[in-house]
């Protein structure tokens, strides 16, 4: 981790560490299980894997020191001077100043939805983007509260965190849309034969192979969206923590989760793809069991627990 003023939580950051070697043991499972079934039907794996894992490497490359100008383009934001957003660098500039942490570049999306971001795959290389719908909703503590939030994920490295733990579900995608699409498994019946029994004996593998990636996938996406779900408690705690003031990051939570009922459903929807980014997700409150596992977020009871007890541990 970065070394700031953020606090950290080694409760938090030891299921991360849990969570993230889950993903390890299911990704390694997944590539013995597919070298076990084409060795078996004789098929070569070493280089299907290899390309997979080189052509996943470089995706996650990309999207790792790039994170900025995508979130930035995909949420059409632009970067702010201090004379553009006073108040908005003000804040910023007294956070960095507590947490004894470089200043990320500023931007504003003009957008009604009231929400906020921070990437970049360190401290020096971060964005901060706030809506303006978000600073229209809240008062001075509150955004500050929000943008504390967001800058302890920069600081607590959680883009860098996020998009390993994705590469491992990227290479398997891969992996299987590799053995789909290019027809890898045409000599799966044995080698030799014709053009119609290789078809027949591709099929099973073809159907084995299918059957294990669905199991794995949905592993890896429900352990990513419980690894997402703590690095935001984290960001609570430590955002609340830096300021001093969980009370005030409590009522914004409480305000945009309830702006959000108002946002249209359209809106919304074009503005889930950064939703693993934002400080609250795009989408109408749900509180049915399912959707919790699905979310990438803790529901906003859990997030207000939290914030309360860091309350009472201060005594304010």
């Amino acid at each position: 981790m970065v070394q700031t003023r953020y606090a950290p939580d080694r409760g938090l950051q030891a299921r991360m560490g849990l969570t993230m070697f889950l993903l390890g043991v299911v990704f390694v499972a997944f590539v013995v299980a597919l070298v076990f079934i084409l060795a078996a039907f004789k098929v070569g794996a070493g280089a299907i894997i290899f390309l997979a894992v080189l052509l996943g490497g470089g995706l996650t490359f990309g999207s790792l020191f790039w994170s900025d100008k995508i979130a930035l383009r995909a949420s059409g934001a632009q970067e702010v001077s201090p004379e553009e957003a006073p108040k908005l660098h003000g804040i910023v500039d007294r956070l960095c100043a507590l947490a004894d942490m470089p200043k990320p570049r500023v931007a504003i999306a003009q957008a009604d939805m009231p929400n906020a971001f921070a990437t970049g795959r360190n401290t020096k290389n971060a964005v901060l983007c706030v809506t303006t719908g978000l600073m229209r909703r809240l008062d001075d503590k509150e955004l500050e509260g929000v943008i504390a939030h967001e800058m302890s994920h920069v600081a607590h490295k959680d883009v860098v965190v996020m998009t390993i733990a994705s590469f491992l579900g990227i290479v398997a995608g891969l992996l299987v849309r590799f053995a789909f699409y290019g027809e890898l498994f045409g000599g799966g019946g044995g080698r030799g034969g014709n053009n119609n029994n290789n078809n027949g004996g591709a099929l099973p593998i073809l159907l084995i192979v299918m059957a294990v990636s669905v199991v794995v996938y949905a592993i890896s996406f429900l352990l990513i969206r419980l690894l997402s779900r703590y690095r935001e408690l984290a960001a609570d705690r430590a955002g609340a923590l830096l300021t001093g003031q969980p009370s005030a990051l409590a009522s914004a939570l409480t305000k945009v989760s309830g702006a959000m009922s108002a946002i249209p459903t359209k809106d919304l929807r074009e503005a889930q793809a950064l939703n693993a980014f934002y400080f609250a997700p795009a989408l109408k409150a749900n509180t049915t069991t399912l959707s919790s596992v699905f979310s990438t977020h803790p529901s906003l009871e859990r997030r207000l627990q939290q914030l309360s007890e860091i309350s009472a541990q201060l005594g304010r």
